[in-house]
């Protein structure tokens, strides 16, 4: 038969479909299908042996097919490991080799090389000899680009990278204005580089020498946007080469940037505290070639590598709901990555795993990885079991670019082909650019302590951007002259900026400006009128409790929904879930949109929720709350996945850039948020006095001792108390439905925002005393203490302050008991601390002798080490304290114990 017989019917939906035939009974096949699949094995398998060449080497008409065969699985192959053998490394001299591409292994001799054979559906399925196909896919796969995409297993997204690059063996082609766009944006982050190095000897700036393609990169995406309407760019990324980021594409000013490097820089900290100068965020407006304008954000970060890939992430899913794009196509997250910290942080792979979630996609990320092959004095050998950094890529499948940095044509080509993919297929996508750092992890490092050789490799490296231009020159495409007037016009700048810093170096300089600080008024405890009428809430009551005529709803929820409403109508108590579902459908009402996530958020972790009903046949969705009036506002309840880390820094991403909207973050136990501790520590507490940054972000913890064991216990509310500083965040630990929604309302109307933590209830949710009446929500508000109006205040002998959920058990054990002379006062919200408030209650009761605080949690633990001097200022002396001894451990194990502790503690409260 004629070699090609099979090729010629190339279809790739057959073939596979034949090949798995082959796998499972290969007798089930004719001879022309089981030769094709032999000899294609033979050149694709990994596992390969001797033996395997002679077993396979017909002697019959096979011959043909069997080649035929082994062309297409070499074609397979170089598609699969080609990237193996790609010059990506600028470091090393010698390309890496690959047994598995040699000649030999693929099946073939060099007497086949000028044999011509049908190449399937590579390049359309035209015929070719052997030696024009190994020349091309060479050229293709394993020049300075080397593509990784065949762990991509949905075919139209194969095919789409494979005629993107294939065609021209992605061989970078660009007009003389492009190569003068990437020569310029090169040389230029050199010169910057320099100039601070000559400038500012030893100076921490973490640069980007080795590293400066990564500027062209950046342009290159600009111009891209203006193709693909995309109007709007939020980036994140850590340290190294920030300011030139700043300063070269971002368009921070020189003299700015420089004067920040002045010995006496003294900035003006009236409003925060500020940070250094490679940390602070950035917005401004960009606009491409042809006039089209971007507006792009640069997140502020900490130096804790990668925890900003989330809040990049929620920024971005927030612009996109603003700007109203449905098909996340206009607002384009880029996320730029060290090597090192790409395959050692955990949260890169949590951030990954956002790509195709419901409520987390943000239609693809851009990932640029600086890979400078070395992390601080750590070798790539120590820092990760994979072959590359970008392993951890291909849990979403992303198709990986691997180029050399020091080739920057062949990077922009993949960076194009990168912005195209996401466009296309709003996936992730990967430039895995390697490089080199000219010095140690910082200026004043010494790099050759511990790389000695490594660091003789790079000393001897020319520049970049001097090297493309020889190249420009060379080819006659540019003059000696073009490109002095690149060095001269940009040197120029850079020594005016520096003469215009050296004339005001003294002056005392506001640390945000030029950066995306949003200053607010102060925090203050003025009333705000949370107040709802009581027809709107019984509106929004009989919706929660309204099912579709043809929605065929679980039973008991359907009975639990009924209970609520008849609740409300007779107005015997509202309980926990639906005290927050009034809140919420309020808010959506006066236009407030509301965005709740978290690990089973939409039940609730103890099923009190039910924000979504599920069809029992169809399990179709049902959400009463998006079904309130024609004109109310967006309610967005997602389940994240489980993770604390990535979704909490999402929403607290989400929540800066769309202020407006009620973000709420809940924990499925309290205990797990110290997952996040990254987040809450370095962002959501100090966010607004570093960068100027304030959020509205609320955190549900659910807290409370129930005898459910140490990890199920405790949110660790003295950690958050231990953060609190400068009216930083609030923090409450609230008793009754009522307060709770007043309290979430109050979080909107506010004129300033502030992270809301609180310590939300479980065995609360379905306590009988637990509740709220109707008019609590019709005529009050937010209290931040509770005073007990329950008791006589004239003649009281003891004050039991408490929080939260212990307030029950308190006041259970004074019925019981029948204590009549004892007020338990309730502190709602522990910060910021209404200490006027606080001395005014406690001035009512002047006859009081002792003055307790009681906490469920270790004296090590809960509210007391905050609130202990507090009191004591505000009384005069240190209160007794009741609760349970310091312990290394938040709770017990046994539930007798905690009985016994419990009941205990509780009877000490009213003794001491």
């Amino acid at each position: 038969m004629n070699h090609s017989t099979i090729a010629n019917r190339w279809n790739a939906d057959l073939i596979d479909e034949k090949y798995e035939i082959w796998r499972t009974g290969p007798e089930n096949l004719d001879e022309e299908w089981r030769a094709f699949f032999t000899g294609f094995t033979l050149a694709s398998e990994e596992h390969y042996n001797e033996s395997d060449i002679a077993s396979v080497t017909p002697t019959s008409a096979d011959n043909d097919a069997t080649r035929q065969a082994r062309a297409i699985g070499l074609i397979y192959a170089y598609r699969s490991i080609g990237h193996t053998i790609a010059a990506f490394n600028p470091l090393t001299k010698d390309a890496p080799t690959n047994p598995r591409l040699t000649l030999e292994r693929l099946g073939f001799e060099e007497s086949d090389l000028d044999l011509v054979f049908h190449t399937g559906n590579y390049l359309g399925g035209i015929e070719m000899t052997l030696r024009e196909l190994i020349e091309r896919l060479e050229k293709t796969y394993c020049h300075t680009i080397g593509a990784e995409y065949i762990h991509i297993q949905e075919t139209p997204k194969r095919r789409w990278i494979q005629a993107r690059i294939e065609p021209e063996c992605f061989i970078p082609r660009f007009t003389k204005e492009e190569k003068h766009r990437i020569l310029s944006t090169i040389m230029q982050a050199e010169d910057f580089e320099n100039f601070l190095q000559t400038r500012y000897v030893g100076q921490k700036r973490f640069s980007l020498e080795g590293g400066e393609t990564l500027i062209a990169c950046l342009e290159s995406i600009l111009e891209r946007c203006s193709k693909n309407g995309v109007d709007e760019i939020v980036m994140g990324m850590a340290h190294r080469g920030r300011l030139n980021v700043l300063a070269n594409f971002l368009g921070k000013s020189l003299e700015y940037i420089l004067r920040e490097f002045s010995e006496n820089y003294v900035p003006d900290t009236i409003y925060g505290d500020g940070d250094v100068k490679y940390h602070l965020g950035f917005e401004t407006k960009r606009s491409t070639s042809d006039g089209h304008e971007v507006d792009i954000r640069l997140a502020a970060n900490p130096s804790h590598l990668e925890a900003v890939n989330p809040v990049v992430e929620g920024k971005t899913r927030a612009r996109q709901r603003i700007r109203g794009d449905l098909d996340r196509k206009q607002v384009l997250p880029i996320l730029i990555h060290g090597d090192a910290a790409i395959a050692g942080q955990g949260v890169v792979a949590e951030v990954f795993n956002f790509s195709q979630l419901k409520g987390y996609r943000t239609g693809g990320t851009i990932h640029l990885v600086i890979n400078n092959q070395i992390g601080f004095t750590t070798d790539p050998s120590d820092a990760r079991s994979s072959r590359y950094c970008t392993d951890v890529a291909k849990i979403v499948e992303a198709p990986i670019f691997h180029v050399n940095g020091n080739d920057p044509l062949a990077v922009i080509a993949a960076v194009e082909a990168a912005f195209d993919y996401r466009q296309a297929f709003g996936c992730d996508v990967v430039i895995d650019m390697y490089c080199w750092r000219k010095h140690g992890h910082n200026e004043s490092d010494e790099p050759a302590f511990t790389q000695p050789l490594l660091y003789k490799t790079i000393s001897e490296m020319p520049l970049i951007g001097r090297s493309l231009a020889q190249r420009l020159v060379a080819s006659g495409e540019f003059t000696e002259s073009e490109i002095k007037d690149i060095e001269t016009n940009y040197q120029k700048k850079l020594e005016t900026a520096f003469d215009s810093v050296k004339a005001s170096e003294d002056t005392a300089s506001d640390p945000f400006a030029e950066s995306n600080a949003k200053k607010q008024p102060p925090y203050n405890f003025k009333s705000f009128d949370t107040r709802v009428p009581k027809k709107q809430l019984e509106m929004i009551a009989e919706q929660l409790a309204h099912v579709p005529e043809d929605f065929h709803a679980n039973k008991k929820i359907i009975r639990q929904l009924n209970t609520k409403l008849k609740a409300f109508k007779e107005n015997t108590g509202i309980d926990w879930g639906m005290g927050e579902a009034l809140a919420f459908g309020s808010l959506l009402i006066d236009g407030t949109p509301v965005r709740l996530s978290g690990q089973d958020c939409e039940r609730g972790t103890f099923s009190h929720r039910h924000s979504v009903l599920y069809d029992n046949q169809t399990r179709e969705k049902y959400v009463p709350l998006l079904d309130l009036e024609k004109d109310q506002a967006q309610f967005c309840v997602h389940n994240s996945l489980l993770s604390e880390a990535a979704v909490l820094g999402f929403d607290y991403g989400y929540s800066l850039d769309y202020p407006k909207m009620l973000c709420i973050w809940e924990a499925q136990f309290g205990d797990f948020v110290n997952g996040a501790q990254v987040i809450i520590d370095q962002f959501i507490t100090s966010s607004e006095s570093k960068w100027g940054r304030p959020s509205g972000l609320v955190m549900l913890l659910p807290h409370g001792y129930e005898g459910q064991g140490p990890e199920h216990s405790s949110a660790r509310l003295e950690r958050f108390l231990q953060s609190c500083a400068e009216n930083n965040i609030q923090v409450c630990n609230v008793t009754t439905p009522a307060q709770y929604f007043h309290l979430l309302r109050r979080q909107m109307k506010r004129e300033f925002k502030k992270p809301l933590i609180i310590m939300s209830p479980k065995s609360l949710l379905r306590h009988r005393e637990c509740v709220s009446k109707v008019e609590n929500f019709t005529e009050n508000e937010f209290w931040s203490i509770l005073d007990d109006a329950t008791v006589n205040r004239k003649t009281a002998k003891r004050i039991i302050f408490c929080s939260g959920k212990l307030y029950y058990d308190l006041s259970s054990h004074r019925e019981e008991s029948k204590v009549q002379d004892t007020a338990i006062i309730r502190i709602e919200q522990f910060y910021p601390l209404n200490t006027n408030l606080l001395k005014s209650i406690v001035a009512n009761y002047p006859n009081a002798q002792s003055i307790v605080w009681c906490q469920e949690e270790p004296k090590n633990m809960g509210g007391w080490s905050f609130i202990a001097p507090q009191l004591m200022e505000t009384l005069g002396s240190l209160p007794n304290y009741a609760g349970r001894k310091e312990s290394a451990s938040p709770a017990v194990g046994s539930l007798a114990r905690h009985r016994h502790e419990q009941k205990k503690l509780i009877e000490h409260a009213f003794a001491v």
